[in-house]
């Protein structure tokens, strides 16, 4: 599972940033105009004298609604809140309150501070659903690549309000992760690949590898989760989001693994059937069904 060349991969996976970051500006302009309001460039935490940024989607018509947190990918070192605008703009057109975030990169900034990033986000949701007028009961995330991986970990790591944790809840309940590398427990014990990330290798730093790794901390409380892969992706293969699909099915937690015949990386990210799956998931998930005839 670990024995590509990693320093081809992650290379791989930079110039795929900007490809896909055009590609989602390209489809965003051609495509039809919608209702939804976009609050740009909001402050959701300052930490290290850094500010945090966020765009909020908004759907038309009054609340509460479903809200999903969007996170981009780039390697864990690239990318910004505006790579999966795309992918806001049509959940918002769904309904939904989208909050697309920037966190912090490595190498400047190792892990875990990429998933406590994220983290404060969702709190920072939660805290203003008010006027966000988001529905706290019914909130997901979506991410891609890198991003996948972390609202991967967001589900299986999420807690209900206790009193030693402050009574914040860090709670998702939805997931959907494409391209998603969600277990670094087998890789090579001296390969350096991630050090930039992770700060050392695995032989170094083992509880790391574990902390990163979503697969090692599925239990049945989860969050009902959707993967989606394409069947060519050379950077990030199925195989590598395989374990949080058996984790998750040993402890019966809902889970889809959906392929995405004949597509690569790139190809799979804007694919209209892995992402509206995706979206579908969301609906049956945070949307209210409808009862029977």
């Amino acid at each position: 599972m670990w024995l590509r060349d990693w320093g081809s991969v992650w290379l791989g996976m930079l110039m795929l940033l900007v490809c896909v970051t055009v590609s989602g500006r390209a489809v965003a302009q051609s495509g039809r105009k919608t209702k939804e309001r976009v609050e740009a460039g909001v402050v959701y935490s300052e930490t290290g004298g850094q500010k945090l940024l966020l765009d909020v989607y908004h759907p038309a018509g009054n609340g509460p609604h479903p809200a999903v947190l969007v996170v981009h990918g780039g390697a864990w070192m690239s990318g910004d809140r505006k790579q999966l605008q795309v992918w806001a703009k049509e959940l918002c057109n769904r309904g939904y309150c989208a909050v697309a975030i920037d966190y912090r990169l490595a190498p400047d900034h190792k892990f875990p501070a990429q998933i406590d990033d994220c983290r404060a986000a969702l709190l920072w949701m939660r805290k203003h659903a008010g006027e966000l007028q988001i529905d706290t009961a019914k909130i997901g995330a979506i991410g891609y690549s890198a991003g996948g991986h972390l609202v991967a970990l967001l589900g299986t790591t999420g807690e209900s309000p206790t009193k030693e944790n402050g009574q914040q809840d860090t709670r998702l309940q939805c997931i959907v992760a494409g391209g998603a590398p969600c277990d670094f427990r087998s890789m090579p014990a001296q390969a350096g690949t991630l050090t930039y990330w992770l700060g050392g290798t695995r032989a170094q730093k083992p509880d790391l590898y574990e902390q990163a790794s979503p697969a090692a901390f599925a239990t049945k409380d989860d969050a009902p989760t959707f993967c989606f892969n394409g069947t060519k992706d050379q950077l990030v293969p199925v195989a590598w989001t395989q374990p949080l699909v058996d984790a998750l099915k040993e402890v019966d937690v809902e889970v889809i693994l959906e392929e995405v015949p004949n597509a690569d990386h790139i190809k799979a990210a804007w694919s209209p059937q892995g992402r509206r799956a995706g979206y579908d998931f969301f609906d049956k998930h945070l949307k209210p069904q409808r009862p029977a005839n």
